[in-house]
């Protein structure tokens, strides 16, 4: 028996009988398969079952594992959405050959709708709705969704909305808009918390629902804390559910980006906590900062934080300084973690600002900036950081240096820099998202406040009940004035026409 063999026979006595996600290894220490299972120990033996049935592709595959890892998960589902989540990351080869050259499954929730549905598409469109994929197997994402149906009722009413309650209503697992069982607000915010759940947000919502269950409760809404309660006992009992069956713990030491990061920055161990921050605002309007967390290599989406800047105008160095000396406050240091490494989305104008900003605080956190255009990893010489000029070379990129700063550039295949780019892109991301809310919220105020006897409170009491701006230009007459009365009715419905007429006109294109 060869080292190889001996190798792999010790690691399948090893395997622990939880759900979680396997990782098929080659020689070269290359992420080459992911998996999911019920039970790793069943799942993962079943490829070296002398026995068993296989297809050429995947005898391929077994031909070139040299190594196997895992991690262990609480349930079935997060499993699923992890195993999409890290496929999305390395894109390993036997992942997309052993597809039989299927599509890509998403699952779709047009939350802004007026009757917001959760269906399952292969195909993602600029239709305003949200999309979370891609996933491998439809079946197994709508046996998931099956089970979280019963946590959070949605809609499948696409094309034709019932003038009936329907079946699904009846057995608790549609929210019952066309008789009003639900209200359209309250729907909503149960989408809300399914995306959470299905963006890898388990725990999170989890302390969410007890939150929200012992706030009803104490307010003396019990049907509302009911609902909560029954939200949160749903979810804890998710490990019962069967999503996948045998259909189909990461050493952080052994992650491809992570080892190239320590050898081209010259840090010793693994940085477990690598903290991403972006700048985001519209002609210096609802400036925005981001700070996303990966740890050991993936986002942890609980450790995410955002930050409404307080230095007005177009200045992304003054920004990034504000963000970087909020997160290295004495008190944010103490509530959250401290991070190994910093990385600016900017190049050496937002590095400067950021640095100035942590040594004012504290000096020891390495720090580095990604420059967008050519993605240049940038280091100051003024931070602990030493970078390898050797590991820079084998790995086939280039270095320029000068009195201050070390730019690297490798290429833009290796690991190190998909790992950064996509820290990167998640801060964009999160700093987008937020400046947008602010934007809408912005302009939603101000297009109101333009209407003549709306005042704050009744401006509260239309967003609250219709949800949006949107929501309210598209209130049937008898609904506004259930709400604020006809006189104000009437003003608000001649100052909303032309908005009425946009949305009408949006819908026909």
């Amino acid at each position: 028996m060869s080292s190889t063999s001996k190798h792999i026979a010790q690691l399948l006595t090893s395997l622990p009988n939880e759900p979680g996600v396997y990782f098929h290894k080659n020689q070269k220490g290359e992420i080459i398969y992911i998996g999911k299972a019920a039970s790793l120990r069943s799942r993962v033996r079943q490829y070296f079952h002398a026995s068993r049935v296989r297809d050429p592709k995947t005898d391929a595959l077994i031909a070139e594992i040299a190594d196997i890892e895992w991690r262990v998960v609480d349930t079935e589902l997060d499993a699923l959405f992890l195993e999409a989540e890290l496929i999305r990351r390395y894109m390993p080869p036997y992942n997309i050959l052993l597809r039989d050259d299927k599509s890509l499954s998403y699952v779709r929730i047009s939350h802004k709708s007026d009757h917001p549905t959760v269906t399952l598409t292969r195909r993602p469109l600029d239709d305003a709705a949200e999309y979370l994929g891609p996933y491998y197997s439809a079946l197994t994402v709508r046996r998931a969704l099956k089970s979280l149906r019963k946590a959070f009722p949605y809609s499948t009413h696409v094309s034709v909305v019932p003038k009936r309650e329907c079946l699904q209503s009846h057995l608790g697992l549609c929210p019952g808009l066309e008789v009003q069982k639900t209200s359209l607000e309250e729907y909503r915010h149960n989408l809300l918390k399914l995306k959470k759940y299905l963006k890898g947000e388990r725990s999170v919502l989890l302390r969410d629902l007890e939150k929200e269950m012992k706030l009803y409760a104490a307010a003396s809404h019990f049907e509302k804390a009911a609902t909560a309660r029954n939200q949160l006992f749903a979810l804890k009992n998710l490990h019962r559910q069967i999503v996948f069956s045998d259909r189909e713990r990461m050493d952080i030491s052994k992650d491809h980006g992570l080892r190239e990061l320590c050898d081209v920055l010259g840090i010793e161990s693994a940085p477990r906590r690598i903290e991403g921050y972006d700048i985001s605002h519209m002609q210096g309007t609802d400036n925005v900062a981001s700070m996303v967390v990966f740890t050991s290599g993936m986002p942890d989406k609980a450790a995410y934080r955002k930050f409404k800047m307080r230095v007005p105008g177009n200045d992304d160095f003054a920004h990034m300084h504000e963000v970087i000396s909020r997160r290295l406050s004495e008190k944010n240091r103490k509530v959250w973690q401290t991070p190994d490494l910093m990385l600016i989305d900017g190049g050496k104008g937002q590095l400067s600002a950021a640095i100035k900003a942590r040594d004012e605080a504290v000096q020891h956190i390495p720090m580095i900036g990604l420059a967008k255009r050519e993605e240049e990893i940038v280091v100051s010489k003024k931070s602990s950081i030493q970078v390898n000029k050797e590991a820079v070379k084998s790995l086939h990129g280039w270095l320029q240096e000068n009195d201050d700063f070390s730019v690297i550039q490798l290429p833009r295949n290796s690991h190190a820099v998909k790992l950064l780019q996509r820290i990167r892109d998640e801060s964009h991301r999160f700093a987008i998202s937020y400046h947008s809310v602010l934007k809408l919220k912005r302009q939603t105020a101000s297009l109101l406040d333009e209407i003549p006897t709306i005042g704050p409170a009744t401006k509260k009491k239309l967003l609250k009940t219709f949800g949006s701006f949107r929501g309210i230009v598209q209130a049937r007459s008898t609904d506004l004035e259930k709400v604020v009365g006809d006189k104000k009715a009437a003003i608000l419905r001649q100052y909303l026409r032309p908005h009425r007429k946009e949305y009408e006109n949006e819908k026909q294109e």
